[in-house]
């Protein structure tokens, strides 16, 4: 499923992989985007999901809590996968040792 905000520089698809939610996001992860981030990743009834940032050029506050909300409802579950911008904000958060963090 696609999904595309008012905000054309937020981007959302997601798959079910092997009972795995894969979701990938592009562009701008904000205060107006971070509910349609967590959202995208919990839609589908699965124990884990892959959560694609890979392509986020901004990454603030809100999507910040909108992926602990991520981590405390799929624990173990969880993949993160990083873009550049996004490590960043997560160092300076003192996030980046998350077990859930790869790459």
């Amino acid at each position: 499923m696609d999904q595309e905000r008012a905000d054309q520089s937020f981007t959302a698809s997601t798959a079910v992989e092997a009972g795995r939610v894969v979701v990938t996001i592009g562009g701008e992860v904000d205060m107006s985007t971070a509910d349609a981030m967590f959202e995208a990743a919990t839609r589908d009834a699965t124990a884990a999901t892959t959560l694609d940032l890979r392509g986020v050029t901004f990454f603030d506050s809100a999507a910040i809590h909108a992926l602990l909300r991520l981590a405390e409802r799929y624990g173990d579950g969880l993949t993160v996968l990083a873009s550049p911008q996004v490590r960043r904000v997560l160092e300076i958060s003192g996030l980046a040792t998350q077990p859930w963090l790869k790459g």
